[in-house]
């Protein structure tokens, strides 16, 4: 008695010596690492170890958050692989322990022992059975004792508990990369942000120094690429306005030159507001003059504005003159329009004074409307028959006859540009 007792005994030892053994090598394997893939597989390579067995498996059906199941197998050829993993994922929802030896196997159960599997052990993750592992049979022939599949069980909790943290591993790592994402993202707005404020600044800088010096046309360029070049000089359609006030210098004879500012600058702003409204560019101005360009692309449009702009001023500066009939006798503002093909462009003049950018237009139509201008009297805007041609239909136009024109070989065709508007006649 004696004997068996310290035989049970040392048995006994034995079997705790087993568990603590084999519990202790699964904890090094088991919490070494965060990966999930390497978990299993070190799980499923340390209880094959220590329980003697040359096949086995782990299933892990995916969780939530995965797309596929992850799946560790030895001791299986691969045409076998594909075949019991199928069966495994069946086999998982039975949620509990099946032998070889029970005839109340589940059908599923049964076809992953026909791979020669001696337990299945379907186990719990996150409270859902996602989860098997199987065992082939040990070396040494026997079943497996209860206290064994109590160990078992021991060591898949901690397999669950491992799997549990890589995956909340996982998702930190989840988390950081799409943080760094959001940063990355984040620093690449600021970035843009802030290249965009400062090209906002750099627009703004450079519209108030030179908007004073630059036609609008020009400011419009440099807007557009203000780190870039100024395109080149084109050919391009364009009405050409040429602007002259009468008696300036007598103006300027009969007041001191504050008086002559003032009356100059009520006038110009008129000027101004018929041209921009109008869609004109201030070219050039010269104490009483102002060149201004016309420049929609549509032919029949640029000669529009500069028409509606030319009677817009006619009007203003009568206006002007009656409300001032008592201090000056009102001016007289002569102009002149030619229409046709010039070359347009940017040019930058420099001196030893500095550069300045202009928005230009050269060839012959400049020319021929200002000497169009020149001819103009009481007030009057004259135009050619370019221009007549495209505006007669909405204005009222006078022929005015041939006239030769300084600097132009043949004569040229005038009309006079009159105030009343067309309109569409009735059909009877």
């Amino acid at each position: 008695a004696c004997l068996l007792n310290a035989e049970e005994t040392q048995g006994n030892l034995d079997m705790c010596s087993f568990q603590l053994k084999t519990l202790n090598d699964l904890s090094k394997e088991l919490f070494g690492s965060v990966d999930t893939e390497t978990i299993i597989r070190n799980f499923l390579l340390t209880t094959m170890g220590n329980f003697g067995v040359l096949k086995g498996f782990v299933l892990l059906l995916p969780l939530d958050s995965e797309k596929g199941d992850r799946f560790a197998s030895v001791g299986f050829d691969e045409t076998d692989v594909a075949r019991l993993r199928h069966n495994c994922r069946q086999c998982a929802w039975y949620g509990k322990p099946h032998e070889k030896k029970d005839d109340q196997t589940p059908w599923a159960c049964k076809h992953v022992i026909s791979h020669g599997i001696e337990l299945v052990f379907p186990f719990l993750v996150e409270k859902k059975f996602q989860g098997v592992l199987g065992l082939g049979p040990k070396l040494l022939g026997s079943s497996f004792a209860p206290h064994e599949k109590e160990l078992l069980e021991t060591l898949i909790n901690n397999l669950v508990i491992a799997i549990k943290n890589a995956q909340s591993f996982e998702r930190v790592l989840d988390l950081n990369q799409l943080l760094n994402k959001k940063n990355t993202d984040l620093e690449e707005t600021l970035q843009t942000l802030s290249a965009t404020i400062q090209k906002v600044e750099l627009l703004e800088n450079i519209k108030e120094n030179l908007s004073k010096f630059v036609p609008m046309t020009v400011t419009n360029m440099i807007e557009a690429s203000p780190e870039g070049s100024l395109p080149e000089s084109k050919e391009q359609d364009l009405s050409v306005l040429f602007l002259d006030i009468e008696g300036y210098t007598k103006l300027c004879e009969k007041f001191d030159s504050t008086k002559v500012n003032n009356i100059v600058e009520k006038h110009f702003s008129v000027f101004m507001d018929a041209i921009h409204s109008n869609n004109g560019d201030v070219n050039e101005t010269a104490g009483d003059g102002l060149m201004v360009l016309f420049l929609n692309k549509d032919k029949q449009q640029n000669a529009l504005d500069a028409a509606r702009s030319a009677l817009s001023i006619q009007k203003e500066t009568r206006r002007i003159g009656h409300e001032r009939l008592s201090l000056y006798r009102p001016l007289d503002i002569h102009m002149g329009i030619h229409s046709g093909t010039a070359l347009v462009g940017a040019t930058k003049f420099s001196s030893l004074t500095g550069s300045r950018w202009t928005y230009t237009a050269r060839g012959q139509i400049v020319n021929v409307a200002s000497r169009i201008g020149s001819l103009a009297t009481g007030s009057s805007i004259l135009i050619s028959k370019v221009t007549s041609d495209r505006v007669c239909r909405q204005n009222s136009v006078k022929p005015m006859g041939q006239f030769k024109l300084k600097n132009v070989s043949d004569e040229v065709e005038i009309f006079k540009l009159l105030p009343e508007f067309r309109t569409k006649s009735k059909r009877s």
